[in-house]
């Protein structure tokens, strides 16, 4: 969907191998060590664009929950990636939303068996950050896609789109459909996800414009990328503001909680509902007027440049530094941006007249 442009103005999981760390009585060299000892561009921090693609990596995808839909599509994209340039990839991660000691704990277990590269969606931006050092340290190359950690604890953040983009975009497509007047609730994963509290961030900014005087936020409400908390939250919402007039969910997770309470209740198509969701989820909500129209990139394409960042920095192809650029096989050419953040493209709007063209 790279070049798609925005309408309307705009897992299982897999099993964690115990790996013996094989080195002899006598002394011998661990993979950690010929990283640290060898005068490769990568180990230097020097980027050579024309360095082969090194292939035999591995590559482990750490998504914020194994068992969500979005990340199962996301990291197939990054295993097609990773495997089309003749490396392994391996999927771990906690079957909760919230569960940051989880995903530490598998930052640890990853380093310990050496892999090349891990490409890690954040439940939050700092609470990774020691262990994600330390695997750096260890030589193995991080990349944040979906959800970034604080800039120095990562080589390279691969975004969805302009977090300003879809912050922005999210408010003017509900903001049409209510006909610019009337209260709103967002309802967004968990209090400390960096992409939400961003894109939530530019939200706010984007109804400071004069066009949305008529148009109050009344809550941020939080469903913790849980379905039935979810639920439950858009029952409270409603019940707690019975005038609201839209609700903006930016987490697939939420909207399709929130789509399925409208769809029951005598609010469907009273209560107009957007944000970001996929296809899948939301095409019969669409059909049967619980959703009008709302917005998303393509996960799969999102894990897939994810993977082919991941081997370019693992190959000392690039550092991460902003200019440099590197080839993501059918997707083309990126750029690395303004503190390490390469863009995956502009979202696509989906409603009624398009949404049966897209399976995902």
């Amino acid at each position: 969907m790279r070049t798609s442009s925005i309408r309307r103005s705009c897992a299982a999981l897999a099993a964690v191998t115990s790996l013996a760390l094989a080195v002899t009585a006598c002394g011998g060299t661990t993979k950690s060590d010929v990283k640290k000892e060898s005068g490769s561009a990568a180990s230097a921090g020097k980027a050579d664009p024309d360095a082969p693609t090194k292939k035999g990596l591995t590559v482990g995808f750490l998504p914020k929950q194994v068992n969500n839909p979005y990340f199962t599509t996301a990291d197939k994209g990054g295993q097609k990636a990773v495997e089309a340039l003749g490396s392994t990839f391996k999927e771990v991660g906690p079957t909760s939303a919230t569960d940051t000691s989880g995903q530490v704990s598998y930052v640890n277990t990853l380093t310990q068996q050496q892999v090349d590269a891990i490409a890690v969606s954040a439940q939050d931006p700092g609470a990774l950050c020691t262990a994600l050092k330390q695997a750096m340290r260890n030589g193995v190359k991080v990349v944040t896609y979906d959800s970034d950690t604080k800039t120095d604890c990562r080589n390279v953040f691969v975004s969805q789109a302009g977090a300003e983009d879809l912050g922005r975009t999210q408010i003017q497509l509900l903001a049409e459909q209510i006909g610019y007047k009337g209260e709103i609730a967002i309802l967004s994963a968990a209090q400390t996800a960096t992409n939400q509290n961003l894109w939530i961030d530019y939200m706010k900014d984007e109804l400071k414009d004069p066009k949305y005087k008529d148009v109050k936020l009344v809550k941020v409400a939080y469903g913790n990328d849980d379905a039935q908390q979810s639920f439950q939250q858009t029952q409270g919402l409603l019940q707690e503001y019975p005038k609201l007039a839209g609700i903006v969910s930016p987490t697939t997770v939420g909207i399709k909680a929130a789509a399925q309470y409208l769809s029951g209740s005598k609010y469907r198509g009273k209560v107009k509902l957007s944000g970001l969701g996929t296809p899948n989820d939301l095409r019969s909500y669409v059909k049967n007027g619980t959703v009008e129209a709302f917005e998303l990139w393509d996960p799969a394409k999102l894990g897939e440049l994810a993977g082919h960042a991941s081997v370019a920095l693992a190959s000392g192809q690039i550092t991460g530094e902003e200019g440099q650029t590197f080839e993501a096989g059918e997707l083309g050419t990126y750029t690395i941006g303004k503190d390490g953040v390469v863009d995956l493209g502009k979202p696509t709007v989906f409603d009624k007249d398009n949404i049966d063209d897209f399976d995902f």
